[in-house]
């Protein structure tokens, strides 16, 4: 069963993304450390997420692990 825009945006809260207002069905989630990356969702929460809305989000999450390492290695 696919996921749905719903649970992606929950994936990313608890990731500690924010979310920025927008207009419509676009939500704009940024992360402290990733502030000039915005994840930009399309959609409302109950629609399946898009095969590119998961790529971008798995993406943003691999370079917030790679930042998160890299600071705790300081």
């Amino acid at each position: 069963m696919q996921k749905k825009i719903r649970e992606l945006k929950d994936i990313l809260q608890k990731a500690g993304f924010i979310h920025h207002s927008t207009k419509g069905i676009h939500t704009r989630l940024v992360h402290p450390l990733l502030k000039n990356e915005p994840i930009t969702i399309t959609g409302k929460d109950e629609d399946k997420i898009k095969t590119y809305m998961t790529k971008e989000v798995s993406h943003k999450l691999e370079m917030l692990k790679i930042i998160e390492h890299q600071d705790s290695e300081e």
